[in-house]
């Protein structure tokens, strides 16, 4: 093919879908919006998530709970360590992707795919550990056995990071489907492709439908009804930072979650330094203790 021909070449839109209970489906209110990178160049076209789409999302995560809160924590472990496999695959295009989105360098941007990769791969690491470190053998007065292990909250609503579209979205999602919740997940707004592309990872991993939905659209519109909503149980909100009125929007937020007692990770006042070891505090923000006495040589 000559170069004038390759100069003549239409270029291919994609308009990316919503991802909701392992499929790809478009979003109900039939309207998308297009994603720039960071010149203001166009990049692709995503689906507008409505109402009803975060409803669907809610159903398909609560569907997917019981199956995978029941996983061993190895298997669970397994199936993160996929993920992180496929991504690595993959590398090239989220590095395409980050560093069009972010206006990044490409050594840059490699630098966060990689880290996101490793990320998965700490997870996966901790999760048939993590009950041995916050959970305990309690000493009772009595001839009992008193055990307190940690158990999964339920349906999680993530409001992904606005900036860090890659590595920021990993570091919050990863730590609530490690401890066994399911999650339901609006992505940067601004930043999706790399959310949508891991969507892909998903569902050609081996992760079970509905344990992640990603719905591209605004948290400021979104988060309300998932906030509210009243079988959620447990909202981070870390993606409220840097929206307009972000404080405000957080604060509405917690008291819609307190209608049914929802956890709530509350929005930081800056986004934080991805790069930096997250701790056990993201496994331990979505999970419940719960404590069983049981009798001695019985």
């Amino acid at each position: 093919m000559s170069k004038r021909d390759e100069q003549a070449r239409a270029e291919v839109r994609k308009t990316y879908k919503l991802y909701v209970g392992g499929a790809f489906p478009r979003s109900e209110s039939g309207h998308s919006y297009v994603v720039q990178d960071h010149a203001g160049g166009f990049l692709a076209n995503a689906a507008l998530a409505s109402r009803k789409d975060a409803r669907d999302a809610v159903v398909a995560a609560r569907k997917a709970f019981p199956g995978w809160s029941a996983r061993t924590a190895y298997n669970r472990g397994q199936v993160l360590y996929r993920i992180a496999e496929v991504l690595e695959d993959r590398r090239l295009q989220f590095v395409d992707a980050v560093r069009r989105g972010e206006g990044l360098s490409e050594r840059d941007a490699a630098a966060v795919v990689d880290a996101s990769v490793d990320r998965l791969v700490w997870y996966a690491g901790w999760t048939d550990k993590l009950a041995q470190v916050v959970g305990s053998a309690n000493p009772v007065a009595g001839p009992f056995f008193n055990l307190t292990t940690p158990e999964p909250t339920g349906v999680v609503a993530v409001l992904a990071p606005q900036r860090s579209s890659l590595l920021g979205l990993v570091s919050t999602v990863a730590p609530v489907v490690a401890t066994g919740n399911t999650a339901v997940v609006v992505t940067s707004y601004a930043r999706p492709l790399p959310a949508v592309t891991l969507g892909e990872v998903m569902a050609t991993s081996d992760v079970p439908g509905g344990v992640v939905n990603l719905l591209t659209g605004s948290a400021a519109t979104l988060g309300p009804w998932l906030a509210a909503h009243m079988d959620v149980n447990a909202v981070d909100l870390g993606g409220v930072v840097g929206l307009e009125g972000a404080e405000q929007l957080a604060t509405d937020l917690e008291v819609a979650a307190a209608d049914n007692l929802k956890r709530v990770r509350r929005a930081p006042a800056s986004e934080p330094d991805w790069r930096l070891d997250p701790g056990l505090e993201p496994m331990t923000a979505f999970v419940e203790t719960k404590t069983v006495w049981h009798p001695i040589g019985v």
